[in-house]
């Protein structure tokens, strides 16, 4: 059994996947070709944003709207520690000093009643992280930021495609983020990201930024990296892109079936995801919370059933980060979180009866455990 199943999803697009291709290889623009307009051109219609500028990869997005922000020495920006280390590492990588915020119990994603006593004046920038695919609370975080006149970055590396109160992810702050590593909702083949944004003047910065700095041909006004988008990678995702929609619907329904089949099973026993009312999740993965984590991951692999305990070291208790100083006492939920999380097999093509096989181990090991 497959944790994420990309066979099955290129079986699908493999034709469009080698036209799209082929066509690059015919022009020869490999660099910032056409195809990386046509996707930009696309993924901003689909978030409902002006500018989408695509990147090199999801860590790129993020470190490019930090630099594009001004983001620096003696600066701080906020994010939360229950997330992949991209997030923070290019908090460092810009110079800044990265404060870390809990996390809902519900939701999973940074706690907006937390937020305002983090800021201080020297808060850059606030990065949100929709985790496993639901946007996070962002009108609270954005009404708080907007009060302090601090930009919004929001991380939708896992959350592209899902929707906060019928706007799509991406579109919901100052700038947006993601990733299409492959095994990400929107997957490509590869490294790749995009940053969105309606700021005109972000948006020229990003194009800037992923050149170098290179604002024209040999004139570099700011500091860049080479962060730009590769045209045979934008190629793919645009073939992939094609069929997204109904992946989304499929990895909801898919969502749906777990929750109906762990029902039985009572809060204290194994906790599906909670889901913001007027909001989606695409689902990256389909994570419950269960006090037997280990137990239950080594049964399932005993039965061939691939798990997964995402962020089971938080970030403040990652080497890298040691420095910083955090105690893991401010951060009572991200403890309980890290210790009880497990992702289960999640894709658009997991078939049902794959999924049964999931439920009726799990369902049954709980039952045994009576």
């Amino acid at each position: 059994m497959h944790f994420i199943d990309l066979e099955s999803r290129l079986a699908r697009i493999r034709e469009k996947v080698n036209s799209r291709i082929a066509t690059v290889l015919d022009h020869g623009q490999y660099i910032l070709g056409p195809e990386v307009t046509e996707l930009e051109v696309a993924l901003a219609k689909y978030v409902g944003v002006k500018h989408c500028v695509g990147v090199s990869s999801g860590t790129d997005s993020l470190l490019i709207s930090l630099m594009a922000l001004g983001v620096g020495t003696d600066d701080e920006v906020i994010t939360v520690p229950y997330t992949w280390i991209s997030t923070a590492e290019v908090i460092s990588l810009a110079g800044a000093k990265t404060v870390f915020v809990d996390i809902d119990s519900r939701t999973w994603n940074l706690d907006p009643v937390l937020l305002e006593q983090a800021i201080t004046e020297r808060t850059k920038a606030i990065i949100p992280v929709g985790i496993y695919g639901q946007p996070p609370d962002m009108d609270p975080i954005n009404e708080i930021a907007g009060r302090f006149g601090i930009p919004v970055i929001e991380d939708a590396a896992q959350s592209f495609g899902a929707t906060y109160k019928g706007r799509k992810s991406c579109g919901l702050s100052t700038i947006g983020s993601t990733s299409f590593f492959p095994s990400k909702p929107l997957g490509g083949f590869g490294d790749a990201g995009a940053i969105f944004t309606d700021n005109d003047e972000l948006a020229e910065k990003f194009r800037w930024i992923r050149v170098h700095g290179q604002a024209r041909k040999h004139h570099h006004p700011v500091l860049g990296l080479n962060g730009r988008l590769d045209t045979i990678q934008a190629a793919a995702i645009l073939a992939a892109f094609d069929v997204f929609p109904d992946e989304v619907g499929r990895r909801q329904k898919i969502a749906n079936r777990y929750n109906a089949s762990f029902e039985p099973l009572s809060e204290g026993k194994l906790t599906v995801p909670f889901i913001l009312r007027d909001c989606t999740s695409v689902y990256a993965q389909y994570t419950i919370l269960v006090n037997d984590r280990d137990e239950l991951s080594s049964h399932l692999g005993n039965l061939g059933i691939p798990s997964v305990a995402y962020y089971s070291t938080p970030l403040y208790a990652q080497e890298v980060f040691t420095s910083l100083g955090f105690d893991k006492k401010n951060f009572p939920v991200t403890e309980e979180i890290s210790k009880k999380c497990l992702s289960l097999p999640m894709s658009a093509y997991l078939a049902e009866e794959e999924q049964k096989k999931v439920t009726e181990s799990i369902c049954g090991y709980k039952r045994n455990l009576l």
